[in-house]
């Protein structure tokens, strides 16, 4: 028996369906930018990525989830980096440190992060489809706060105020940011954004 406690490495069959999954979000971005995310349809994206619209249908349940699963991914990211965050830290602390080492991993915002953000922006259904794929991670959230807060119920109404404050900063920091493109960092932005509002769960 090997010693090896690592994670063992994809099988094939999975490195090709997170291939696939990858296509399909970046043909749905590639078209949306092109010709517009209201006149993007499904089939077009299946089309683009060279698969059928049943395989679509296999991995997103409509346009919207193809068009952010790059969001959600890094989304899981800052998930993960709130669970390392130390213990001992309070919730503040720790969602402020988790984002701070989620930023700077991710470095300058890449120019198609940024254009994505102002296409969502301009498309309140892209705005709203936005918000539902930010609530699983939401939620994520709240039971993390629960657990540092001493509580097992992440539906508590601290937890939950807590988590989709830390949201709504993050997401108004961008879109000020994006708006503004001020000669800072957008750490430097969200960084005195979560420092303004965590002083009220001090």
């Amino acid at each position: 028996m090997s010693a090896t406690t690592s994670e063992p490495e994809p099988g094939l069959r999975e490195r090709k369906k997170t291939a696939t999954r990858q296509a399909l979000h970046e043909a749905a971005i590639r078209l949306a930018f092109e010709h517009g995310p209201e006149k993007v349809t499904v089939e077009a994206i299946a089309d683009d990525a060279g698969v059928s619209r049943r395989t679509f249908s296999n991995y997103f349940a409509n346009k919207e989830e193809a068009l952010f699963y790059g969001d959600l991914q890094r989304m899981r990211l800052l998930a993960g980096l709130i669970r390392e965050q130390p213990p001992e830290a309070s919730p503040w602390v720790a969602l402020t440190g988790a984002a701070e080492a989620f930023y700077r991993e991710l470095g300058d915002l890449d120019p198609e992060w940024i254009a994505r953000g102002r296409m969502v922006r301009r498309h309140p259904s892209l705005a709203a489809a936005q918000v539902q794929t930010f609530a699983a991670l939401e939620r994520e959230i709240a039971t993390e706060v629960a657990a540092r807060l001493g509580s097992s119920d992440p539906l508590g109404v601290r937890a939950q105020l807590i988590a989709a404050t830390y949201m709504a900063v993050l997401r108004v920091s961008l879109n000020v940011w994006l708006e503004r493109r001020p000669e800072v960092n957008f750490w430097d932005v969200a960084r005195d954004s979560l420092a303004d509002a965590g002083r009220g769960f001090a």
